[in-house]
């Protein structure tokens, strides 16, 4: 845990990061803080609370006395493009309160809160909170912190001054501002001042934008921006047992890791290899016996992501849900935890040999180097469902696939690298090779794992990152640069996410959005809304 002790007039204080079971006494102390909210329903919630700690848990501080919580600061990095001063609204750069959008990409530390129980206000816990955050843009190398800080006194004056009257009159001293004068003495510097920013009765709704410039920024973070990945060609074999298989996941997992490789992706439907070592009747039997073995599978990869500390996509495996079956890739962390992605597109083969049923959900998952969304195979060959993860930030899609010929891998490819070129993402693909003559619907395969870019002056000459030799055994390596989309979208060649005529032409979308833990953004339709 990082401590800091510092000496007050109320007592030594200690400055830490904030842990779950202190989520409790941190509403207590932020409806003590700002009574006012309690009317506009602006309080923090125990689950925005939650996904603070868990997607940003650095940038998260409490300071105690005597072992009681008396203040608290929470915070996110942010990119901003080439404005970073433009106005926005707390709601927007905050992401509805749950960071989803905290990118570690970005070059801004935003100070999102900074509460202090009121009965031991200036004591030196305000400092003591702004100065563990100075250190913080200063370990991590951003070149700001800037904050949105409500205008607290400016209800009583609103009558008189503009919200930017009031702001000057501030800086001037002639009038004491309990939130900005303080911010102000603490080295900010005010920038704007932002209408609707956030629902607040003494604020009247306005609220000034402050910055502080990191003296110790140096530019240069471009390895910071580097993300690794593996692609396992996986080839189908014959097995005689599940340790077999066990075996040969762990190769490949093993030597991701030697390669420090920070994501490596299995091919769809790599787990029907199981099939192998089983005498179904028929395809739907077989189908349903490997679903059988989701736990023995589930446990296997979640002990490998624990074991060797990366992000396992574990290609694709059948799941039964009730009496219906769910070809699911489930993308493991490192702490072995986990989150599954249904394919949505399901094509006549395996809805006639197996009588698979398609999702309806997509998931956008936060990891500390990118954003990052799975599309199974033939979900690659629709756009929308590619265009609904990137206006959500993805930055990385992951496309694990099975197919039996060149024609279904050229598919496949094609359209992977027609949505990589035309939403300004990366999208890596693994597919499987080799044969398995006694399973049915597996007999053949053809593969090549590729790696896709936007196609400018950033990245490969071709639009493609790396690509193995066709239909054999390997595993794809590559290092793909974050920095380069967002260079590439503010300053490319062309720049379609920005260029898109909505005017024109409108994406519409049935899914409802969700924000779960673990930093996962989950956009759903209902069966009752299907129907």
């Amino acid at each position: 845990m990082d401590e800091s002790l510092f000496e007050t007039p109320a007592g030594t204080l200690k400055v830490r990061n904030a842990r779950e079971d202190d989520i409790p006494r941190l509403i207590e102390v932020y409806a003590r803080a700002f009574p006012g909210l309690i009317e506009t329903d602006e309080l923090w919630q125990p689950d925005q609370l939650q996904s603070h700690i868990e997607i940003f848990p650095e940038g998260q501080f409490v300071a105690e006395l005597d072992g009681n919580i008396v203040g608290a600061a929470s915070s996110l990095i942010v990119n901003l493009g080439k404005d970073p001063l433009r106005p926005h609204t707390y709601y927007g750069i905050t992401d509805d309160g749950y960071f989803y959008n905290h990118d570690y990409q970005g070059d801004t530390l935003y100070g999102a809160d900074v509460y202090v129980d009121p009965k031991v206000q200036r004591a030196g816990i305000g400092n003591a909170l702004y100065s563990r955050r100075r250190d913080l843009c200063r370990k991590l190398n951003l070149r700001r912190i800037l904050s949105g800080g409500r205008l607290w006194n400016y209800e009583k004056y609103a009558s008189e001054f503009s919200p930017q009257e009031y702001v000057a009159r501030v800086q001037a001293g002639e009038i004491h501002d309990q939130v900005l004068t303080f911010q102000l003495n603490q080295g900010f510097v005010v920038r704007a001042v932002m209408p609707n920013y956030i629902r607040d009765k003494r604020s009247q709704d306005h609220a000034s934008l402050i910055e502080w410039l990191n003296p110790d920024y140096q530019s240069n973070r471009d390895e910071d921006s580097k993300v690794r990945v593996s692609c396992v060609q996986y080839q189908m074999r014959r097995l005689t047992s599940f340790e077999d298989f066990e075996a040969q996941v762990k190769y490949f997992v093993s030597t991701a890791a030697d390669y420090k490789s920070e994501f490596v992706l299995f091919p769809e439907f790599f787990s029907v290899q199981l099939l192998s070592q089983m005498d179904p009747a028929t395809s739907q039997e077989g189908i349903r016996k490997l679903a059988e073995c989701t736990d023995r599978f589930i446990n296997l990869i979640s002990g490998l992501a624990r074991e060797f500390g990366l992000y396992v996509i574990a290609g694709s495996h059948p799941v039964m849900e009730g009496d219906k079956l769910y070809n699911k890739a489930m993308l493991f962390r490192p702490d072995g935890s986990y989150v599954a992605q249904p394919k949505l597109h399901i094509t006549p083969s395996e809805r006639i040999a197996w009588g698979i049923t398609g999702g309806n959900e997509l998931m956008l998952i936060q990891t500390p180097k990118a954003k990052v969304g799975i599309l199974i195979c033939y979900d690659i060959e629709f756009p929308e469902a590619a265009r609904y993860l990137a206006e959500k930030g993805a930055e990385i899609i992951f496309v694990p696939y099975c197919t039996d010929n060149r024609q279904g891998f050229l598919r496949v490819s094609l359209c992977a690298h027609a949505r990589a070129i035309e939403n300004q993402i990366y999208v890596v693909t693994a597919g499987v090779v080799g044969n398995l003559p006694d399973v049915p619907v597996m007999d053949i395969h053809y593969g090549r794992a590729t790696v896709y870019t936007p196609s400018d002056f950033e990245f490969a000459r071709d639009g493609i990152q790396a690509q193995s030799d066709a239909n054999v055994e390997t595993m794809l390596v590559t290092d793909l640069d974050i920095s380069d989309l967002y260079r590439s979208r503010e300053s490319g060649s062309v720049t379609p996410v920005s260029d898109r005529r909505r005017d024109l032409f409108e994406f519409k979308s049935y899914l409802r959005n969700s924000f779960e833990k673990r930093g996962v953004e989950r956009s759903v339709v209902t069966d009752s809304e299907e129907s």
